[in-house]
């Protein structure tokens, strides 16, 4: 009680803040009489967003272990997966293994297995579409799942044909989004700028599409300038990982969101640093919305092969999603144990 004044006058700190990419607000403790305290409620919450953009040595140690067993997980799924099978059936035996095998009870998201055109839907599997369809013959598997261990979660997407051999437009597709994600991981270092990556991959996939005669008429430069990559990548291409699948950070200290189409979804514009984990997950989709906008309009459209994109049509998507950490002089990839190209995905699928 002969303190109380010196309390009254204690200047607090308290965590108050908003997700700078989810927009979700978390709010102060309180208790009665905290109005007889001066309160800052503006700067702890940025401090300890901040904190969780690089890792320790230790967290790195998590974040290999989850990637480790998230991938021998991902592996078992495609062993089982084939036409006839539902869909929560991959769903079922991820989180089988990843608990039996890595003792990691958790997934650090909702998981999403998405077959057919449902590949085309980012993020399926939720309440209103429990990964309940059937797969099919011919039906391409886009599966985004990662385990959580201690806090920390992987994010890993694999793409891959029900049948266990791709069609040749299947091939295309995934060989131009392998391409993209391969691009990104060679120029990932500290002192990149995170929306040059983003639009590093939307390049390399308008570039293999002028290659395979989907887009004419123009080059690389004049494409982009009228926003044709987010017509088939519409989403950004990766987010900070680590306590939570998109981890806080992502604009604290960070330049302003880009209000451009496709590359204003990013989850960050950061410059790369040393220690930050980021997926990398470039996509290529035929989703029949943004065709029909991007045919109807004139900028876009006289770019465009409609003939030759129309057969791509109910194909769904492609997206190829790995767990990478900045490193001092580039980058490790954490999701490293999985069969990645055409030949290593058929010829595992095949044994």
């Amino acid at each position: 009680k002969s303190n109380s004044r010196y309390w009254k006058q204690w200047y607090q700190r308290r965590v108050r803040g908003t997700n700078s990419d989810s927009k979700a607000s978390f709010e102060q403790p309180t208790f009665p009489g905290i109005e007889q305290f001066k309160l800052d409620t503006s700067t702890l919450y940025n401090q300890i967003a901040d904190c969780r953009v690089r890792k320790s040595p230790e967290e790195m140690k998590v974040m290999r272990y989850v990637n480790q067993i998230s991938c021998e997980a991902h592996k078992e799924v495609m062993k089982i997966m084939r036409p006839g099978r539902m869909e929560y059936e991959g769903e079922a035996t991820f989180k089988h293994y990843s608990y039996m095998k890595g003792g990691m009870r958790f997934v650090g998201y909702t998981c999403i297995c998405a077959s057919g055109k449902n590949s085309g839907v980012l993020h399926y599997g939720h309440a209103g579409e429990p990964n309940d369809k059937r797969v099919k013959e011919g039906d391409i598997l886009l599966f985004d799942m990662g385990s959580e261990y201690a806090g920390y979660t992987a994010d890993i997407t694999v793409t891959f044909p029900a049948t266990g051999k791709f069609t040749e437009k299947q091939k295309f597709a995934y060989n131009t989004c392998l391409k993209a994600n391969k691009a990104v991981q060679a120029a990932m270092a500290p002192g990149v700028k995170w929306p040059d990556m983003h639009r590093l991959a939307e390049r390399v996939i308008i570039e293999e599409f002028i290659n395979e005669g989907l887009l004419v008429n123009g080059t690389v430069d004049e494409m982009a300038a009228v926003f044709l990559g987010a017509v088939f990548m519409p989403h950004g291409l990766g987010h900070l990982i680590g306590l939570d699948v998109h981890d806080a950070g992502g604009y604290v200290n960070a330049p302003e969101r880009i209000d451009e189409p496709g590359i204003r979804y990013l989850r960050t514009t950061r410059v790369l640093e040393e220690g930050m984990v980021i997926t990398v997950e470039p996509g290529v989709y035929f989703i029949d919305v943004l065709l029909d906008d991007a045919f109807a309009n004139p900028e876009q459209a006289k770019f465009m092969n409609k003939e030759l994109i129309n057969q791509f049509r109910g194909m769904g998507g492609i997206r190829i999603e790995d767990g990478v950490a900045v490193t001092a002089d580039g980058s490790e990839l954490l999701s490293h144990d999985l069969p990645r190209t055409v030949e290593e995905i058929e010829a595992f699928m095949g044994r």
